[in-house]
């Protein structure tokens, strides 16, 4: 092994990765070294490859703990084993207390200080979690929409937070459902137009009020320019129109245009005493995170929305020309802080409305990979991300150049140091208001594919975290706020990585079209063979709506986008052989009785309702609908491949015609009435 092979090995930084079990893939000896060179490591030339891994090894070799370690359920950490005999150990609890010892330590983030007979010492994070997640309490069904599709007679041209709100007690009073789950809620990059992806965010740690329901905003009625608060409703309500009755895209920089003149207003007028000393206890409750947050807003407003871009001194959040200027800005950056606020205590009131219309869970939201690189989370945190780095994906059956979704990835050695404390941080304040948490892409808490700027996906390499500290602290702060976690484990995934988080009671994906027997006849999996511990759904806002897929449309999209890798008469019989078998297998399981032959739309419908049939039959604990799939709706929200080509993430929910439907219409649907009864066990189908 060369001395560049052993220092990436140190580092954790792959040289070599295996897309299937009997192939090897070597990556390119320039990806290695821009990895470590993102770690702080010249591994330039040969030389200085020998002279770091002589340093690592020598670090490795006289260290006594790493920068963070991990105990599960109370039990000791594995690596004081390895400590010299009479070692003295320190530990403070999150808690304020002393102890000697490391036996049932209560759940936190506590200091380890440790002492050798010979006079060293060390000191570590210990994270201490319990050892499991406890499972759902019972099998629930749930909904799955994203947000800004779902538009009522009261939305401003997208789904908001009232919108939710509203679903939640629906769903959960009439229609009996345990849980909603959503897209990312989390901030965007202002922008013109703004990146309407909601996986590519400015920041994870804060709410976009794009999302508030304005109306709802206690200091609403009070706004005193009340000729300008009617011309803007007047500009919402056409704005909703133009979606509703005239078919329009969902526009979300008009949406923000309008609802950020209406939250100026609102920002006027004073608020009371007791209003004052909730946002003041928001303010010191948030801290330094919302300060950074709200400084790069009002910043961004001046200089533009990528702090690469500002003047130098900017660039750095603790500067003191950053200090002068958040002075100077403090009218906005108060601004910002209160749209947090406001965005809080919405979705606090969307999961308090759950829980009291009877959901077991509640609110599932969703976190995102990671941030964009221009944005307010790489600016405020930029020294825990990887400078000169992307995340995404290597060449694989489905994509053969790879993916660079542009996000930059986390050093593993920053996280490890801070004891995770960013990462804990940001999980906190997603479970603040959540039942439940969905971890998109939950394999990057092992490994992350990073793609040097300036190169092709296919010129990455693979990087490893601690998965070991990553799931701790995932576990630690879902069980204090209760919640479940769902992983998204979809794709290629490496050995160990379904059974480490099954192990810490981490809830996997499971999608019907991808359930086959891969390892034996390549057929379906029969639900029996399906795992339990998962969210069971037929399909996903990256694929092609159930309707679709059984009649053959998502093949004719592709084509019309000219995204289809082989001719379209190939492409439509694989599908039909991929679907034909899916359905003998719903025949054979007496799931499809009263469903006649052909393409029609009642077949169509009752077909649907058999594929959630199916589900049930699985042990699956969570079964989730797709909400356009209950009225029909053909549409994938999101065409990964596509940018301008399609409207990703701008269509609000449409019946099987394509026409755009309002919550109102879908609550009065027999067909989603029809299909929730099956879900129910009410119609054909077993609650388990």
């Amino acid at each position: 092994m060369t001395p560049l092979a052993r220092l990436a090995r140190l580092y954790g930084v792959a040289t070599s990765y295996r897309p299937s079990p009997d192939r090897t893939v070597e990556v390119p000896g320039a990806a290695v070294v821009a990895a470590l060179a993102a770690l702080g490591v010249d591994a330039g030339t040969p030389d200085a490859a020998r002279r770091a891994l002589a340093v690592r090894e020598r670090e490795l070799r006289e260290r006594l703990l790493p920068p963070t370690v991990v105990c599960w359920g109370g039990r000791p950490p594995a690596v004081l084993d390895g400590l010299p005999d009479g070692t003295r150990l320190r530990i403070v609890t999150e808690q304020g207390e002393t102890r000697a010892s490391a036996e049932q330590l209560p759940p936190g983030v506590h200091t380890l200080e440790v002492s050798t007979p010979d006079g060293r010492t060390a000191k570590a994070h210990l994270i201490a979690a319990p050892a499991r997640l406890p499972a759902p309490p019972a099998r629930s069904y749930g909904v799955l929409v994203q947000l800004y599709s779902l538009l009522s007679r009261r939305s401003w041209g997208m789904g908001d937070l009232g919108d939710l709100t509203e679903l939640t007690a629906w769903a959960g009073r009439a229609l009996g459902a345990g849980f909603v789950q959503i897209n990312p809620l989390h901030a965007a990059v202002p922008g013109a137009p703004t990146d309407p992806s909601p996986y590519r965010p400015s920041s994870r740690r804060f709410p976009d009020p794009v999302h508030l329901r304005v109306e709802d905003v206690p200091e609403f009625p009070y706004i005193e320019d009340r000729a300008a608060l009617r011309a803007l409703l007047e500009r919402a309500a056409r704005l909703r129109e133009s979606v509703l009755d005239k078919g329009d895209l969902i526009d979300r920089d008009a949406v923000w245009e309008l609802k950020r003149a209406a939250l100026e207003l609102v920002h006027a007028v004073p608020l009371g005493p007791g209003r004052r000393a909730a946002y003041a206890d928001f303010l010191a409750e948030e801290g330094q995170a919302l300060e950074d947050h709200a400084t790069w807003c009002a910043l961004a407003e001046v200089h533009g929305p990528d702090w690469q871009n500002w003047p130098v001194p900017l660039r750095d959040p603790r500067s003191a020309e950053t200090a002068r200027a958040r002075a100077e800005l403090m009218d906005r950056v108060d601004f910002h802080s209160r749209l947090a606020w406001l965005t809080d205590a919405q979705l606090a009131t969307a999961q308090r409305t759950a829980r009291d219309a009877g959901m077991a869970v509640g609110l599932i939201h969703d976190l995102a990979v990671g941030v964009h690189p221009g944005g307010a989370d790489a600016w405020a945190q930029q020294r825990h991300l990887a400078a000169g780095m992307s995340t995404g994906a290597p060449p694989d059956a489905f994509n053969a150049r790879g993916q660079d979704w542009g996000l930059p990835p986390w050093r593993p050695d920053r996280l490890a140091a801070s004891g995770y404390a960013p990462f804990r941080r940001l999980l906190r304040a997603l479970l603040r208001h959540a039942g439940a948490l969905r971890v998109d892409h939950v394999m990057g808490l092992f490994r992350l594919w990073w793609v040097p700027q300036g190169q092709p996906p296919t010129e990455g390499t693979y990087v490893r975290y601690d998965a070991e500290a990553m799931l701790a602290v995932l576990v630690l702060e879902a069980s204090r706020a209760g919640a479940l976690v769902i992983g998204e484990d979809l794709g290629t995934v490496e050995p160990g990585v379904r059974e480490a988080l099954h192990e810490r009671g981490v809830l996997g994906t499971s999608v019907l079209w991808f359930e086959r027997d891969w390892e034996g006849t390549g057929r379906p999996l029969p639900p029996e063979r399906w795992r339990a511990d998962c969210l069971a759904t037929a399909t996903t806002h990256d694929l092609p709506p159930t309707a679709a897929r059984l009649t053959g449309e998502h093949i004719e999209l592709r084509d019309r986008l000219d995204l289809l890798a082989r001719p379209l008469d190939q492409e439509r019989a694989a599908a039909a052989v991929d679907t034909g078998e899916w359905l003998a297998l719903l025949s054979r399981l007496g799931l499809l009785k009263g469903v006649s032959g052909g393409v029609s739309a009642v077949s169509e419908e009752r077909e649907v309702q058999a594929v959630h049939r199916f589900l049930l039959r699985t042990p699956a604990r969570l079964i989730g609908v797709w909400l356009p799939d209950a009225v029909g709706d053909r549409r994938p929200q999101n065409l990964p491949g596509t940018w301008d080509e399609y409207p990703n993430w701008r269509l609000p929910i449409a019946g099987a015609e394509g026409r755009p439907m309002t919550l109102e219409q879908l609550a009065a649907s027999p067909r989603l009435h029809a299909l929730v009864d099956v879900v129910r066990g009410r119609n054909g189908g077993r609650s388990g």
